[in-house]
């Protein structure tokens, strides 16, 4: 006989008593501290007792009813794609805690860009790997087009719309490092920062007082201006690289650090930007706002002067009138 079929049949047959066990527990009739042997001594021998408790602690450990070991038809992976399986979770389980964790403020792009790297290339390798057992059976049919969810596929793309939506690429230059003018607008980014923070302190000593943020303004107004206008650059620069594709942005991190950093200028701070070229704006607007005087009054003595040479004299009328009549005479 089937030693395996003789054990579940002999479960089977323990299975009425285990139920009765559970109800016990259940109903309150048992005590959780209490021992089975008490209870069910009388209907079941000591041996029989024992394989209860041996199949009590196999269901609670989720072995269920059946054999302990899966089926031999079940499809396996190879150790090859099993290890490519497990490189891409441990380095997706890395971009996604980097992502999380450079959400506010974004430090997306800045920080996460080698991980996102290692995530693509541990993807690269899934898509070209090749299972060692059969040429039917690869390793990137198994992992990518086995099932209907297609877990590895989502996740990839999740991480590719992420990383596009940030528009991570206008940060890093095509060897995926940080560019130049990036790194120069982060570092202008944290001397700003740093610049607030430090007159905000000399700023709050006095606690009695109202807070005033004059200092703040006053010296780190060239700061300010020059993280803006490197910003008004970049923005410059990439609408003219990408004239095929309008509404193209910043990366995220630079976008979110100049909002950061307008908000507390103008909001936090109220402070304002004076214009260096007043004098002229002011020279021109009171041009711009005398030209219709202008206009009218020359329009006006152009006309008196018109008239005056159309008005003839009384004397010229009366000899011009007897001329006419003596040609007329004659």
């Amino acid at each position: 006989m089937d030693p395996e079929g003789r054990v579940a049949r002999r479960r089977s047959s323990l299975l009425p008593w285990l139920l009765l066990l559970w109800s016990r527990l259940a109903l309150g009739t048992l005590s959780f501290g209490s021992s089975p042997h008490g209870v069910l001594h009388d209907l079941l021998s000591e041996q029989q007792l024992l394989e209860v408790e041996d199949l009590s602690l196999s269901l609670l450990q989720g072995g269920g009813l059946g054999p302990q070991s899966l089926p031999p038809d079940l499809p396996n992976l190879d150790p090859e794609c099993r290890e490519l399986l497990l490189d891409f979770a441990n380095s997706s389980a890395e971009l996604t805690g980097c992502i999380v964790r450079s959400a506010r403020p974004v430090r997306l792009c800045q920080t996460c860009y080698p991980l996102f790297q290692q995530v693509a290339n541990k993807m690269d390798n899934i898509s070209r790997a090749v299972g060692n057992t059969s040429e039917s059976h690869s390793c990137a049919r198994s992992l990518l087009m086995t099932d209907r969810m297609q877990i590895v596929v989502i996740l990839s793309e999740f991480f590719n719309s992420t990383w596009k939506e940030a528009n991570c690429a206008n940060c890093l230059t095509n060897s995926q490092e940080l560019s130049n003018s990036t790194v120069y607008f982060l570092s202008l980014f944290n001397h700003t920062l740093t610049c607030f923070e430090h007159n905000l302190q000399e700023s709050s000593h006095s606690f009695l007082q109202p807070r005033n943020y004059s200092e703040v303004c006053k010296n780190c107004h060239e700061a300010y201006k020059n993280l803006s206008s490197l910003y008004s650059e970049m923005q410059k620069k990439n609408e003219l690289e990408n004239k095929a594709e309008p509404g193209t942005h910043l990366c995220i991190d630079v976008e979110d650090a100049m909002n950061i950093t307008r908000k507390l200028w103008s909001r936090t701070f109220n402070c304002s930007v004076p214009c260096s070229d007043t004098v002229p704006v002011i020279a021109v607007s009171v041009f711009i706002l005398f030209l219709p005087v202008v206009f009218y009054l020359s329009s006006f003595l152009h006309s008196e002067q018109k008239k005056r040479k159309l008005i003839l004299p009384k004397r010229l009328k009366s000899s011009t009138s007897f001329a006419n009549i003596h040609e007329n005479s004659n």
